[in-house]
């Protein structure tokens, strides 16, 4: 008797089984339909949109007015299949099952215990926990999440809701998340016809209902022409910087050879929450984009060059960020560059600075001297909830010489492609919307000629804007004969919609220059652009009266700003820091880079940004880069620093300049000196 009912159990569980397998398999097939019912309907808003273009070209009215009804009442009967389908999906949602199975103690579509913001997704083998969703701006909540069924949203039919939302005789078109007003112009949308809680989008060229930020977090309220911006809690930060220094590793018995490679050691000053430092690398912790400035000063006897290098490892194989070559020199005599690099990063990533020769008779202990500079590595990380882009490109081999140097990019990789894109010749790089960029651009080349050393190189980067080519940066680089060397520019700009950014290098005449472009870092461009809600930035040079000549011993210089103000930063007008200092005015991250080109006589020419907060009243050292002699046979010389760095309200910076025995005779105010900072809200 007991058997047999304990087989009439065993049976009824099965079929219980089965039917919960019907009812996951009806489940699927519902949201299977509803995601062909919202293909079509984005099918039919496409072909409609096109023959509205048309019909709105062609200017018949009448043609236009049936068009709209007919699609319009199409795409009506499609939403109401879909809120049917969605009820259906939500009654199979709500079923519950608790079955058990004899001896086995455990329900069948069971997760566990999901947190409170959490439902139990019995799709997924086997089922498992997974975060409630968020309705998105311009949609309602049909139905709450409860444990084992997520929450549901329904778009928000404007049109239906509000019949006069566009006028009287303006048709309303219902758009997820918001609606369009058909034929309505931009400058009817900025006064308002949007209505509350609503903004015009110019890309899309349809009202969009406002973002809702959690906890009313709102670092930007929402316009008649720009979405809200929400600030970042402190456990979701937006940006942050980070600083460390440099060392060369101990030298040990078989590993003296730079031939090799040296993996110079990274020594982090302050516990960061994105990284750590794990042997002389750095290892990231959370998703996002990175910035990275390395300065750096060697006297070293290497033949050919050393190449100085940012190394990213992932779970391949890692690959060059960006790198620079250090000429041999003529004498002995330290020789200083910057490096730097925009990349995309995952948790456990690495980071690492490594240091080469193709000479492998080079040696560590008796041909390399690093110098001590202050805090030589700097970088800023941003999360992806700013909108932040990411870029980076190779340049292409040039294998005959040129006096005039164009590079041709071909992109590595891009986080977002409808961003940032190259111009149809591949020179430029196109901008899809108004932003802030920073970037960077590293250069190998050879060259050959006495004309070489005297008169240099000049790297000029270009902003075209509406067809016109604009100098946005000139850099110089003192030249070389039969070697191996580096240009490099850095720098920070507002760009808008269409705007394209390219590079020019000029050389003298009678200078014969092979450029290299390949996969292996040497010569790469790279970029961060940000939106403008959460950044800005502003560009100076040194002010003509006042340069400092002759014996100059850590003195300020003073600056001319040449772009627009900005609210976030600004040139101290007044007072006895005008003109020397620049000010802070919000929190956030900043990031610097300044190019001088001069004639001098020192044996070390020193250059140092300043800190000053107000917690000290005296100024403190946060980056700094060196200059040597000057190049045996060169007219100019020049010296780059750049760094990123933590800013608060009040926050002020400056350079100074220190020349050890010896005396600075001429600096230029124009071509090849220029400083740009670049804020971004943390």
């Amino acid at each position: 008797m007991l058997k047999s009912q304990q087989q009439i159990i065993v049976d009824l569980q099965q079929k219980l089984a089965e039917q919960q397998h019907v009812l996951v398999s009806q489940q699927q097939e519902i949201l299977e339909q509803q995601r062909k019912m919202y293909e079509q309907m984005d099918l039919i808003k496409v072909q409609y949109g096109m023959l509205f273009d048309t019909v709105k070209q062609m200017s018949f009215q009448s043609l236009q007015e049936d068009i709209q009804n007919y699609f319009e009442s199409h795409l009506q009967g499609l939403q109401n299949q879909v809120r049917n389908h969605l009820q259906k999906s939500y009654s199979v949602h709500k079923v519950e099952v608790d079955a058990k199975v004899i001896n086995a103690g455990e329900s069948l579509l069971d997760c566990g215990l999901c947190e409170s913001d959490e439902f139990c997704n019995f799709q997924k083998t086997p089922s498992q926990c997974e975060k409630c969703t968020l309705c998105p701006a311009g949609f309602f909540q049909m139905s709450e999440c409860s444990a084992n069924s997520d929450r549901i949203c329904q778009d928000r039919d404007e049109c239906t809701e509000s019949p006069s939302i566009c006028g009287e005789r303006i048709k309303c078109l219902n758009t997820p998340g918001g609606f369009r007003c058909l034929g309505i112009a931009e400058k009817d949308a900025a006064l308002g016809m949007c209505g509350e809680e609503y903004f015009f989008n110019k890309e899309m060229q349809e009202c969009q209902a406002c973002l809702k930020c959690e906890d009313g977090m709102v670092a930007m309220p929402c316009s008649t022409v720009s979405d809200t911006v929400c600030s970042a809690t402190s456990e979701n930060k937006l940006s942050e910087s980070w600083a460390a220094n440099i060392i060369l590793p101990s030298v040990k018995s078989g590993i003296s050879q730079v031939y090799s490679g040296l993996n110079l050691k990274i020594k982090g000053k302050l516990p960061c929450e994105i990284l750590s430092v794990e042997d002389s690398s750095l290892v990231f912790r959370q998703h996002g984009l990175l910035w990275t400035d390395l300065n750096f000063a060697v006297k070293h006897s290497c033949r050919n060059f050393l190449q100085l290098s940012l190394k990213l490892n992932g779970s391949e194989e890692g690959y060059e960020l960006s790198g620079v070559r250090i000429e041999q020199p003529e004498g002995k005599y330290f020789q200083s560059t910057s490096l730097s690099s925009a990349a995309e990063v995952e948790p456990s990533q690495t980071l690492s600075v490594y240091l080469r020769s193709p000479n492998q008779f080079c040696n560590q202990s008796k041909d390399l001297n690093i110098y001590d500079l202050i805090t030589p590595l700097s970088l800023f990380w941003l999360s992806h909830d700013t909108g932040a882009v990411a870029l980076s490109a190779q340049m292409s081999t040039a294998m005959h010489y040129q006096t005039n140097y164009r590079p041709t990019f071909k992109i590595i990789s891009v986080s977002d492609p409808y961003m940032l894109s190259l111009s149809h010749d591949g020179r430029a790089i196109k901008f899809t919307e108004t932003g802030v960029v920073k970037f960077v651009f590293h250069q190998a080349l050879y060259s050959m000629g006495h004309t070489c050393v005297r008169e240099g190189f000049s790297l000029i980067s270009y902003i075209n804007r509406n067809g016109t080519n604009r100098e946005l940066m000139n850099v110089f680089k003192s030249g070389v004969n039969y070697r191996d060397t580096s240009i490099s520019a850095s720098g920070a700009t507002k760009v808008g919609a269409g705007d394209l950014i390219s590079f020019e290098i000029l050389s003298p005449a009678q200078c014969n220059v092979r450029y290299f472009g390949d996969s292996s870092g040497i010569s790469m461009f790279s970029l961060i652009w940000i939106p403008s809600a959460v950044s800005s930035a502003i560009s100076a040079t040194v002010s003509v009266t006042g340069l400092p000549t002759g014996a100059v011993r850590n003195k300020l210089l003073d600056f001319t700003q040449v772009s627009s103000n900005e609210k976030q930063i600004q040139l101290v007008s007044s007072g006895q820091l005008a003109q020397k200092y620049f000010i802070f005015t919000e929190k956030g991250v900043a990031s610097l880079a300044f190019n001088l080109k001069l004639i001098h006589s020192c044996n070390v020419l020193k250059m140092t940004l300043n800190q000053l907060t107000m917690d000290h009243m005296q100024p403190t050292a946060i980056a700094q880069q060196i200059g040597g002699q000057m190049p045996e046979g060169s007219i100019w010389t020049s010296v780059s620093l750049r760094a990123s760095f933590g800013v608060h309200n009040g926050t002020l910076i400056s350079v100074s300049l220190d020349c050890v025995r010896g005396r600075i005779n001429q600096i230029t105010h124009e071509h090849g000196t220029s400083i740009s900072i670049l804020w971004i809200s943390s």
